[in-house]
């Protein structure tokens, strides 16, 4: 019998709750022990989640769970920095397993919990940390270890993808879509994690630890969010063949990895640009097994339920069969010297939207700079005519190098024949670039 302690009563723990209680003789019949919920924790213990659950086993106080010699297993689903790194703290000193879900925690204070669990020999469990339902963990430690992975793609925020397949289907600006996401409770009545990137960061932070052997390296994670995209911009990428997408990106380079989180115009016929809606999708690419794609639901409680209770089950396994840590945590018990490489290194393709003026020579002169600073073009959109104002001039470059592309940028920004701050937004595919 594995006895289990949940800290949080929210939807995922409700979720999680759910699962061991209604499938709980499937789970007992397929594993050949028991799972049983020995204590809930939550400070609201009085709101109906819908599920039947014993008052014995409801407490307001996570001390209880902890201080409990006889539960094997802490499940920390409340969320945040602290208590929540506190409670997983506490509980590894005292000999207890833990399972999470808490992305930000792992993201920023990741490294003081695995060693702590290492110096403890306990398990840490967090396959819900990243893209829900969908088993992308577990598969990078236990699916692909001969590989060496060479880059991961993914769209693993449900709240932006929503925000930007409106955007593409609808012709929607991104404040209208963001009140409609809002209004199906797909986004939070704050935003800002989930449209500025740092909830896709906190994710990449830890897929690359995992696919790379590399140490949880949030702080040199480049971020943008989608907030600053237009319906105009989108439009433009569909006459190209492209779709924007926030992407989380990860790519080895010898001895070094890109991390990076942008909008990102992806090839129309590539799989993973025609995933819309809140799911999720991670593309990985490993030099045996070659490009896989994993699809599914990125958030709900039971998707994301789903995946603590696979870490629930792992665990169990390994402390009935006497296999605790197994696999380490974060699948390698030796990390990779690898180096961050600074965005202004990074080799791209490019979009450029101008605002210029409809003056002849104008295109001379942006192509001059560009020219000047290595940025090669590849095609060129005019839309319109408005002799002495301002209109669109639209242009996709070959790959260049991002700090020539920022240092060409202000220079053209400065012309007098350009009215406004240009808009650049990264391209993948082509040209050596896969992910589809």
């Amino acid at each position: 019998m594995i006895k289990v302690g949940i800290i949080g009563f929210g939807t995922v723990g409700a979720g999680v709750v759910r699962i061991l209680i209604e499938k709980a003789s499937e789970l007992e019949a397929k594993l050949g022990f028991p799972i049983v919920i020995k204590r809930i924790a939550d400070l609201d213990i009085k709101r109906d989640r819908g599920i039947a659950v014993s008052a014995d086993i409801l407490t307001t106080r996570a001390e209880d769970i902890l201080d409990d010699p006889s539960i094997d297993i802490v499940v920390e689903l409340i969320g945040g920095m602290n208590p929540a790194k506190d409670f997983i703290l506490r509980a590894i000193e005292k000999g207890k397993h833990v399972v999470t879900a808490n992305k930000a925690l792992l993201a920023l204070e990741g490294e003081d919990i695995f060693y702590a669990a290492e110096k403890k020999g306990a398990e840490v469990g967090f396959e819900a940390s990243v893209a829900g339902g969908i088993p992308i963990i577990k598969a990078i430690k236990e699916g692909l270890p001969a590989n060496r992975i060479n880059s991961i793609y993914g769209i693993i925020n449900g709240t932006s993808n929503y925000i930007l397949t409106r955007m593409t289907n609808e012709g929607m600006e991104f404040p209208d879509a963001l009140m409609e996401a809002q209004r199906l409770g797909y986004a939070e009545a704050d935003p800002t994690l989930d449209i500025e990137g740092i909830d896709s960061a906190h994710k990449l932070t830890i897929l690359s630890a995992i696919a790379f052997g590399i140490p949880l390296s949030y702080n040199e994670i480049y971020r943008e969010g989608i907030k600053g995209l237009s319906s105009l911009d989108i439009g433009f990428a569909l006459e190209f063949g492209y779709k924007i997408k926030l992407l989380a990106i990860a790519k080895r380079s010898n001895s070094e990895v890109e991390l990076r989180i942008h909008p990102t115009m992806l090839p129309l016929n590539y799989l993973i640009a025609q995933v819309d809606g809140v799911y999720n999708a991670i593309y990985i690419d490993g030099d045996s097994v070659g490009s896989t794609l994993f699809y599914g639901r990125g958030a709900g409680d039971m998707p994301t339920g789903s995946a603590v209770v696979s870490d629930i089950i792992d665990i169990g396994r390994n402390i009935t069969s006497g296999s605790i840590r197994r696999i380490p945590p974060m699948g390698t018990s030796k990390r990779m010297p690898l180096k961050i490489r600074a965005m202004d290194d990074v080799y791209s393709r490019y979009y450029f939207r101008f605002s210029a003026l409809d003056k002849p020579g104008v295109l001379s002169k942006i192509s001059g700079v560009l020219g000047a600073n290595n940025i090669s073009i590849a095609s060129v959109i005019q839309k319109g005519r408005k002799q002495g104002e301002a209109v669109p001039l639209v242009m996709m470059t070959h790959d260049a190098l991002e700090r020539d592309v920022r240092h060409a940028l202000k220079e053209i920004d400065k012309l007098p024949v350009v009215a406004d701050k240009t808009v650049y937004i990264r391209v993948e595919g082509g040209e050596g670039n896969a992910t589809g």
